[in-house]
């Protein structure tokens, strides 16, 4: 297989909750995304888009009743491509911590409190390296070197609750990373973290993915975070994605609605003054009753009746498309996607549509009041 063949494609990724019928819950909707070998892709999203889901399905955590899970994501390993989605638990616990790893958002819950960080770390040695003793005792020691935690032979000794967050935090990424594994998921790995710990956690994965020629799926709702490590972004919304782009044409000219307001939410250091954020309004739960149709529906001000006919696909547009269907032009060797329905923003006319909440429409009262 060419080296030039994603370590990890998921092709119409999908995990529906509960039994058949109205009571299930969609909580990923044919999600599709490759992982590169020295990449970092983004997952973002509100919460409730289903980007943890994605993780944990990819991971083989989640649990084996009430769960459907369909799709496949195939990945690249040494022996040739298995489909994780396919793999029988024992397969996947041989895989976890040697071939894909996960870094998860709280270290402290992660992390076992009645277990000295040391244990913790040469468990992963000696389960997926063979290694020993005072072998796994020096390599545990340089990992905790490497992520950057001080004295790292005296931490070895010590608990997860005598660390603070971020070294409990570099903890968790020694342990990701002690088997060289070839995908790692790092799921809002900085969340609980003050921004100057943040920024070197952020750099100390970019260092690894590139030392080490990783595939990193970066899950965050953060788009700093986004803005300053993914070389590619998947934005979720609802359980779907609903544009896909590598990051400085995404952040230069977004597409799709969804993209356009969380972008239009962020503050700006060059605004004018006195000019207001635009957050956007509602939540993912509103959208449950649209899910034939677009999901973000409900919760936008430029939807049009197409919007509401059935569930949009992803199409391509950009330097590898031209200009198709309201999308952007641009220029470079890789296409954005985004769903067929937009770009309302630009073209649509959206005077003459059905409302959705009992409003007069874009320009009446209710509207104005929601703000």
């Amino acid at each position: 297989m060419s080296s030039s063949t994603p370590l990890l494609a998921v092709d119409e990724l999908s995990v529906v909750f509960g039994g058949r019928g109205s009571d299930e819950v969609r909580a990923v909707d044919g999600v599709s995304f490759t992982l590169e070998e020295g990449r970092v892709t983004g997952l973002v999203g509100e919460s409730g888009c289903g980007k943890s889901v994605t993780s944990l399905a990819l991971m083989g955590l989640l649990p084996d009743r009430g769960v459907r899970v369909g799709g496949s994501a195939v990945m690249r390993l040494p022996d040739g491509p298995v489909d994780l989605l396919k793999l029988p638990q024992r397969r996947m616990r041989d895989l976890r911590g040697s071939q894909l790893a996960m870094i998860f958002q709280d270290p402290l819950s992660s992390l076992n409190p009645v277990v000295p960080i040391g244990r913790q770390v040469t468990e992963i040695l000696r389960r997926h390296r063979g290694m020993r003793g005072s072998a796994a005792d020096k390599e545990a020691a340089d990992l905790l070197d490497r992520v950057g935690i001080p004295d790292p032979g005296r931490r070895l000794r010590e608990y997860p609750h005598q660390l603070s967050g971020g070294m409990r935090q570099r903890a968790l990424i020694a342990m990701a990373v002690a088997c060289r594994p070839r995908v790692m998921i790092a799921d809002e790995p900085t969340t609980a973290l003050d921004v100057t710990i943040q920024a070197q956690i952020l750099e100390l994965l970019r260092d690894l993915v590139t030392e080490e020629g990783t595939a990193l799926l970066m899950i965050t709702h953060d788009l700093g975070v986004v803005a300053g490590l993914c070389d590619d972004i998947n934005v979720l919304y609802a359980g779907r994605a609903v544009e896909t782009a590598p990051r400085a044409p995404l952040f230069a000219d977004p597409t799709h609605p969804y993209t356009v307001g969380l972008l239009g939410s962020i503050p700006r250091l060059d605004a004018p003054r006195g000019e207001r954020l635009t957050p956007i309004r509602g939540s993912v739960n509103d959208n449950i009753a649209w899910a034939q149709g677009c999901a973000f529906a409900p919760r936008c001000d430029h939807y049009t009746m197409e919007c509401l006919q059935g569930p949009p696909e992803l199409v391509a547009v950009g330097a590898a498309a031209g200009v198709e269907e309201g999308g952007r032009s641009g220029e470079g060797p890789a296409a954005a996607h985004v769903h067929r329905c937009v770009n309302p923003i630009r073209d649509a006319d959206v005077t003459d549509r059905p409302t959705l909440d009992g409003s007069d429409g874009p320009d009446g009262d209710d509207e104005e009041e929601r703000g």
